[in-house]
Parts: C-alpha cells; sequence; structure tokens
C-alpha cells in the first residue's frame, strides 16, 4: 500500500514539474524535504501525534516548508497530510527524485572496494559506468569494506556486477566443494 501512495503523489508530482517546467526546482525542493525530515524526528512525532488536529498539522506543514520551497511542493505537503499520508512524504519525494533521475538518465551507483579509491580511479570507474550504460550522468557513493579483499562491487539499481575477490573465492569454494562431494 505504501508503494502505490508514494507512486501515486509521486507521479502526479512528476506530471506537475514536466507541465511546469520545473523539474530542477522540485528536485531540490524534494532533497530539502527529505532532508529536513530525516535531521528532525520531532516532525515525523508531531504529525503522527492523535492529539493534533489535522489542520493544526497542515499549518505546521506551511509554515515550516511555505518560504523553503515551491507553491507546488507545499501544496503537496499540506495534501497529504490533510488525507493523512504524511507518513509517506519521505518514500513519496524519494520515488519523484528517481523518477526525475531516469528522466534526465542520471545513474546512481553504489562502489564498494576494499581500500579507498583515488580520484583518478574514481574518474576511472565512472568513465567506464557511462561507456557501458545508457546513463549520462552518475550520483556516486563509495563505500569501504574490507571484506571484499580486493576488486569491486558495483550497484546500479537492482543490477550487481561483481568483480571482488571474495565473490571469486567463494565460488571457487562452491567449485571445490562439488567436486568433494562428487556432484
Amino acid at each position: 500500500m505504501a508503494k502505490l501512495v508514494s507512486k501515486t503523489y509521486g507521479d502526479a508530482l512528476f506530471d506537475v514539474a514536466l507541465e511546469d517546467g520545473c523539474i530542477d526546482e522540485l528536485l531540490e525542493d524534494a532533497g530539502l524535504v527529505i532532508k529536513a525530515f530525516e535531521d528532525n524526528a520531532d516532525l515525523g512525532r508531531l504529525l503522527n501525534n492523535p492529539k493534533i488536529e489535522k489542520e493544526e498539522k497542515e499549518k505546521v506543514v506551511s509554515n515550516i516548508f511555505g518560504q523553503y520551497v515551491s507553491k507546488d511542493m507545499s501544496g503537496l505537503l499540506e495534501l497529504m497530510v490533510s488525507k493523512q499520508r504524511h507518513n509517506e512524504i519521505v518514500g513519496t519525494l524519494e520515488y519523484f527524485t528517481d523518477r526525475v533521475r531516469e528522466y534526465k538518465n542520471i545513474g546512481r551507483a553504489w562502489v564498494t572496494t576494499a581500500s579507498p579509491l583515488s580520484d583518478e580511479q574514481k574518474k576511472a570507474v565512472v568513465a567506464r559506468l557511462l561507456e557501458t550504460t545508457k546513463y549520462v550522468e552518475f550520483d556516486m557513493n563509495y563505500n569501504v569494506d574490507e571484506s571484499v579483499i580486493g576488486g569491486m562491487v558495483i550497484r546500479i539499481g537492482d543490477r550487481v556486477f561483481d568483480s571482488s575477490i571474495k565473490s571469486q573465492l567463494d565460488s571457487l569454494t562452491r567449485q571445490l566443494k562439488k567436486i568433494q562431494l562428487g556432484e
């Protein structure tokens, strides 16, 4: 159900952004709102408080965000609060952000290596990803995990490219077990 709510509101926001030609503005607004909810747990608790009237919650959202985000974003937030969908605000805006990234052919990649990559290595990874995917730009996220031993694991969406030594050793171990068991 939550995904359906996020998709419905996120698609509506995306359609408005396309119609009004304000994709970048709404994308920036979405980032601000998501960060506000992540940084301030009290905001979520306030919106979930059953003792506070719906109208009061709408005013709070309007007062907090009205001066910092566009009228379209403020309207969406107030609508979601009035429909008691405030728990889905962050999910909706994340869905919207993903739609905008796809529309603009901007990929998100998570790269895990055993040790930190140099700037030159990072540039090489991005260049290779741009060559081998449909994306024209990437939002890169780098992570260090010593358990991969060497090589790297790259995740883009639901696709994983694993060239780590750990996965190669795991594969070799499975093959050796099959040989020992006579399978």
